[in-house]
C-alpha cells in the first residue's frame, strides 16, 4: 500500500540559492538507485498570489505577449520551482542536485488561470525509476482554485551513474527522425540565462556566465531548459484546456542561433542536427477521458 505523503504547508516561496547551496554540499553524499528512498512530503503554498512585476518580466523573456491577465501556461512551473528545489536539495532525497538533468516535462492546464487570482500550489516526488543512464525522479506540481485541479505538471530528473548490464539504445539512436518544417530562426543572447534566472529565481551558475559554467564542463553558459520550451510555446499557441509534452535532449549555448519549427501540434528546437527540445501539444478535448498524470517512464 503506497503511503499518503506528510503535508506540510509553507508560510512562503523558499529562498532558490540557499537551497541550490544546500543541495551542491550534500551532492558528494548521495548515492543514487531506483529502489532508495526519498522524501514522502507535500509541499504546499496555501493563499499564493503572482507577483505580477516578475510576471512581465517573466514573459518579456520567453516572448508572451505582456498584459493579458491570463497566465503563460509554463508560469506555474517558476511558481513551483523553489518548493521543488526544497524537497530535491533535502538529504532525504537520494539523487545529488549537482549533475541533476532535466529531462522532461508534461504539463496539463484543465482552463486559463487569470494572472490576478488566489491560488494554492502543492509539489511532493512521485516516485523513482531505473533509467538507461541511471536514476530518475519524478516531481509533481499541482495548482489549484479552490477544491479544482486547474494545472498540474509532472517533471523527471536524472542522475546519471553506472547501471547493471548493457545500456539500452535511445529512441534517438534506433529511430530516424524526420525533422519538422522551419518556421523561424532565433538569436539567442548570451544574456538570456541571467534575464531568464532573475524573472523566475533559477540562478543556477551553468546558465549565468561562461566562466562559472565551465566549473561543470560547459563550454559557455547553456539557456535554461524551461526557457527553450517556454520561448517555443510562445511561438506555437495553445488553447485553455491543453496538455503539453516536451523532452529536453540538448543544451542551447549562449550566445547561438536556432532554428524553430512546427507542424500541427509538434514542435522542436534545433541547430542543424542537433535537436535541443522536441514537444507536443494537444488540446484535452482531442485526447478524450483523462485521468491523472501518467506513470514515470524510464
Amino acid at each position: 500500500m503506497t503511503t499518503a505523503p506528510t503535508v506540510v504547508a509553507l508560510p512562503g516561496s523558499p529562498a532558490l540559492a540557499p537551497l541550490l547551496a544546500r543541495g551542491a554540499l550534500l551532492s558528494p553524499f548521495k548515492r543514487p538507485r531506483p529502489d532508495a528512498g526519498f522524501p514522502r512530503t507535500r509541499l504546499v503554498l496555501p493563499g499564493l498570489r503572482v507577483d505580477l512585476a516578475r510576471l512581465a518580466a517573466y514573459e518579456r523573456v520567453c516572448g508572451f505577449p505582456t498584459g493579458d491577465d491570463a497566465l503563460p501556461l509554463t508560469y506555474p512551473h517558476v511558481l513551483g520551482f523553489p518548493a521543488a528545489m526544497r524537497l530535491m536539495s533535502h538529504r532525504s532525497f537520494p539523487l545529488p542536485l549537482l549533475g541533476l538533468v532535466h529531462t522532461s516535462i508534461e504539463i496539463t492546464r484543465h482552463r486559463d488561470l487569470t494572472a490576478t487570482g488566489t491560488y494554492e500550489l502543492g509539489v511532493y516526488v512521485d516516485g523513482l525509476a531505473p533509467h538507461r543512464r541511471g536514476t530518475e525522479a519524478a516531481v509533481v506540481t499541482e495548482m489549484r482554485a479552490g477544491d479544482e485541479v486547474v494545472w498540474e505538471s509532472r517533471s523527471t530528473y536524472l542522475a546519471r551513474h553506472r547501471t547493471d548490464g548493457p545500456r539500452a539504445p535511445e529512441a534517438s539512436e534506433t529511430v530516424e527522425r524526420t525533422p519538422l518544417p522551419a518556421v523561424g530562426e532565433w538569436r539567442v543572447a548570451a544574456d538570456v540565462g541571467r534575464r531568464y534566472g532573475a524573472a523566475s529565481g533559477d540562478r543556477n551558475p551553468i546558465h549565468l556566465h561562461p566562466l562559472t559554467a565551465r566549473l561543470f564542463g560547459f563550454p559557455r553558459a547553456i539557456a535554461h531548459g524551461m526557457w527553450t520550451v517556454a520561448r517555443c510555446l510562445a511561438a506555437h499557441g495553445t488553447p485553455p484546456a491543453v496538455r503539453v509534452r516536451a523532452e529536453f535532449r540538448a543544451p542551447v549555448l549562449l550566445p547561438g542561433t536556432v532554428t524553430y519549427a512546427a507542424r500541427d501540434g509538434g514542435f522542436e528546437l534545433r541547430d542543424g542536427d542537433r535537436v535541443h527540445v522536441t514537444g507536443t501539444v494537444s488540446p484535452l478535448g482531442s485526447l478524450g477521458s483523462l485521468g491523472r498524470l501518467g506513470p514515470l517512464g524510464s
